[in-house]
C-alpha cells in the first residue's frame, strides 16, 4: 500500500475509535430513553436480493433520514461548502461527471467519483480498496483523508459535531433516529456514519427498460436494436457478461443468502508504458495496497446500470464516451501513442484473459450502445426522495 495512503487510512480507523469514546461520554442528554424507531421496511425491485445490513447499524425511517440530511449539508465539510452530494449529484446517478472528481479545497483527485447506484450491494468499495469493510468505515475516508482532502474534517472533529448539535434539528433526529440511554449523547460519529450508511443503501435502482422488458413489461419495453445489443452483451463473443453479470451487471456483490461474497479487480490495458504493464504512479489499483506486481491495474468492475449517465468512464475519466469504451474493449486494450504514458495497453501481460478483442459492424456497435442505454433508470435519477431535503 502506498505509504502515504495507508497512514491516511488507519488515522481515519483511529479518529473513529476515539470519537467513539468522547461522542458518547460528553454533551450528554438527560431523560428516558427514546421509543424504538420505526423499522425501515424494503421495497424492492423484481429480481433483487435483500441487501446486507449491519447488526450494530440497523435500518430505519428515521435513520434514512436523518442520514438524507447529512449527504446533503454542506456543513459535513470543514469549509461548509461540500457535502457527500457534491460529489454524488442524483441527476448524473451519484457521480460527478469529472474526470478526476474535485475536493472540497479544490485538490484534484486521481481517480473520478463512482455512482452510488446500488451501492448496498456493494462488497468492494472504491475503485480499487479491498480493505474497506462497509459503507460506515467506507465514509470515514472522505470525511478524514488527507491525501487526498475530500471533506477536510481530519483534526476538525469537535467543529463539526459543535455545528451539528447548534443545528435546529439534528439532535431531535439522532436521537429518533438513535434512540441514548440515560446520559449519553446521540450527535456521535458512530451514529453519523450508521445514519450516511442507511440513507445510502436506499439507493437502489431496478426500473430501466431492461428491467420492465424482464420482469414487467411486454419485451417491447426493450427497442429491438437494444435487444439485440442485450444478446450481444451477453455472448462470449464479446465476454462483457463476465466482469459484469448479474442482477447489478458487477462480479462484486454481495446480499443476504450469498454464502461467500463476490470481489474481483481485473487489468483492462488501459495503460501499458513500459511493456511490463505499468499504472501511472498514483492509480495502480489494488497494487497500491498488496504491492503485487500481478496486481498492477487492477481495479473493480462498476454496476453498469445507469452507465449512460456516468460519463466519462474509467477509473480516471480518461475514456470519454461509451463509444469509446466498446472501442478500447474491441481492440483488446488501449494505445496511447504519445505522452508520458505511450504505450500499447492490448499487450499488456497483466491484462484480463477476458480481454480478448472483438469485431462489431456499425450497426452492431449501436444495438450494444442502446441495450447499455436501455440500463438507465429515469425513476432513480429524479424521484424525491433520494433528492436534497433543503
Amino acid at each position: 500500500m502506498n505509504r502515504r495512503r495507508r497512514s491516511a487510512f488507519f488515522a481515519a480507523a483511529s479518529t473513529l475509535i476515539a470519537l467513539l469514546v468522547l461522542t458518547t461520554a460528553t454533551g450528554c442528554t438527560e431523560g428516558e430513553p427514546a421509543s424504538e424507531p420505526e423499522p425501515y421496511v424494503w421495497k424492492l425491485p423484481a429480481g433483487f436480493p435483500v441487501p446486507n445490513v449491519p447488526a450494530d447499524s440497523p435500518m430505519s425511517e428515521a435513520a434514512v433520514e436523518l442520514g438524507r440530511h447529512l449527504f446533503y449539508d454542506t456543513r459535513m465539510s470543514a469549509n461548509q461548502s461540500f457535502s457527500c452530494a457534491s460529489c454524488h449529484r442524483q441527476e448524473l446517478a451519484f457521480t460527478d461527471g469529472l474526470a478526476r472528481s474535485e475536493g472540497s479545497t479544490g485538490e484534484v483527485h486521481p481517480r473520478g467519483a463512482m455512482s452510488l447506484t446500488n451501492v448496498a450491494y456493494n462488497a468492494a468499495f472504491n475503485w480499487a480498496n479491498p480493505l474497506i469493510g462497509g459503507l460506515e468505515a467506507q465514509a470515514l475516508l472522505p470525511m478524514f483523508g488527507e491525501t487526498p482532502v475530500e471533506l477536510g474534517l481530519a483534526g476538525k472533529e469537535d467543529e463539526l459535531f459543535a455545528r451539528l448539535r447548534a443545528a435546529p434539528d439534528y439532535p431531535a433526529m439522532f436521537a429518533r433516529a438513535y434512540p441514548p440511554s440515560a446520559g449519553e449523547d446521540p450527535v456521535n460519529l458512530a451514529n453519523l456514519v450508521r445514519a450516511l450508511g442507511a440513507f445510502q443503501r436506499t439507493l437502489i435502482s431496478g426500473n430501466s427498460a431492461f428491467d420492465r422488458a424482464i420482469y414487467a413489461d411486454p419485451p417491447e419495453a426493450l427497442s429491438e436494436s437494444a435487444a439485440r445489443g442485450m444478446e450481444l452483451f451477453f455472448s462470449e463473443r464479446l465476454e462483457c457478461f463476465h466482469c459484469h453479470g448479474g442482477f447489478n451487471f458487477s462480479d462484486s456483490v454481495d446480499h443476504q443468502g450469498q454464502v461467500l461474497a463476490e470481489m474481483s479487480f481485473h487489468n483492462t490495458g488501459l495503460y501499458n508504458y513500459d511493456f511490463l504493464g505499468a499504472y501511472p504512479a498514483d492509480n495502480t489499483g489494488i497494487h497500491e495496497f498488496s504491492g503485487r506486481a500481478e496486481d498492477m491495474g487492477r481495479f473493480k468492475a462498476p454496476t453498469l446500470r445507469n452507465i449512460a449517465l456516468t460519463a466519462p468512464y474509467m477509473h480516471d475519466g480518461s475514456i470519454a464516451s461509451l463509444s469509446e469504451v466498446l472501442d478500447h474493449y474491441a481492440v483488446g486494450g488501449r494505445t496511447l501513442a504519445s505522452g508520458p504514458y505511450a504505450g500499447d495497453g492490448s499487450r499488456s501481460p497483466l491484462k484480463s484473459a477476458f480481454l480478448v478483442g472483438f469485431s462489431l459492424s456499425d450497426q452492431e456497435k449501436a444495438d450494444v450502445l442502446n441495450f447499455l442505454e436501455a440500463l438507465s433508470d429515469e425513476e432513480f435519477v429524479s424521484t424525491p426522495r433520494f433528492a436534497s431535503p433543503f
